[in-house]
């Protein structure tokens, strides 16, 4: 079955292949979601890149009935984001998902099968 459609979201104005090549786009397998304290939004991902791993913290909690439900299930992330403290945790990336621009309810942005974590996109 096909969503509904929808009127996406303006492109966004042209890149150089050299900015596009700046930005490291790596998949990882998110092993815990915990609420951030003191947050309606917020939520703490602890992910696997495969030799290591990172704090990253994600505006989802109103946005899934459980965000738990994500843990074990592999994502993109942005790995090389300068790191941002977010109500008194630093976030050392960010979670690439599909949909919050065009006002519909976010998905995770998946390989189509499972791939070694720290894969790098692109």
């Amino acid at each position: 079955m096909n969503p509904a459609p929808i009127k996406p979201a303006p492109i966004k104005p042209a890149i150089t292949v050299d900015l596009l090549e700046k930005l490291d786009i790596r998949v990882g397998t998110i092993l815990a979601v915990e609420d951030v304290p003191n947050s309606d939004k917020l939520v703490q991902l602890r992910v696997s890149f495969g030799d290591h791993e990172r704090i990253i913290v994600s505006g989802m909690k109103q946005e899934r009935a459980n965000p738990r439900e994500i843990e074990g299930r592999q994502a993109l992330f942005v790995v090389n984001l300068e790191p941002r403290k977010m109500r008194g945790i630093v976030s050392q990336g960010m979670l690439f998902d599909l949909g919050f621009a065009d006002g519909i309810t976010p998905v995770l942005a998946t390989p189509e099968a499972p791939v070694p974590d720290g894969t790098r996109a692109g």
